[in-house]
């Protein structure tokens, strides 16, 4: 059955996907663990971001990657540093040139993830970038349990910044 992004089930949709993001945070607090949220509105992300916060105790770091990131590895490594945040969310790769070869470069670094990384990584992805991490990708995305979707934004709903009913 198919909904449009402002049906009473669409909203409820948004806000199970919102708790069930919370709680992969939760439940994988101080071990890596990789979660992929896909959500193709930039608008709607933020304000999944701005509820998430408020929904969960964990503070939740954000790394925002820029179009040259050749690496996501070592990107997140020099941005944390020494410190390691309860939680890391990773937010465009769709801003990447290099998409390609950055998903197959994490692909073959993905055990230092597990050794390095004792948090989780959530990584928000849209349609286009989720499909290329399953093709150039494939070990690191069989990593992640099921994808957290979240509806596309009806552009009434975001410019009046509801969410959810």
């Amino acid at each position: 059955m198919n909904t449009t992004s402002n049906s009473p089930e669409s909203l409820g949709n948004n806000a199970a996907a919102a708790e069930r993001l919370a709680r992969a945070i939760k439940v994988a607090a101080g071990e890596f663990s990789l979660i992929l949220v896909c959500c193709d509105s930039i608008p709607k992300r933020q304000q999944i971001l701005k509820f998430l916060k408020e929904l969960s105790s964990i503070a939740i770091q954000e790394l925002v990657l820029s179009p040259t990131d050749e690496t996501l590895y070592t990107t997140i490594t020099n941005n944390i540093g020494l410190s390691h945040p309860q939680a890391l969310m990773v937010h465009g790769l769709e801003s990447v040139v290099a998409i390609p070869q950055l998903l197959i470069s994490t692909n073959l670094m993905r055990d230092e993830f597990r050794k390095n990384l004792h948090f989780p990584v959530v990584l928000w992805v849209n349609d286009e970038v989720l499909s290329q991490l399953v093709w150039l990708a494939p070990d690191l995305k069989n990593w992640a349990a099921t994808t957290i979707r979240f509806d596309a934004a009806n552009p009434k709903l975001v410019e009046n910044q509801v969410l959810w009913a």
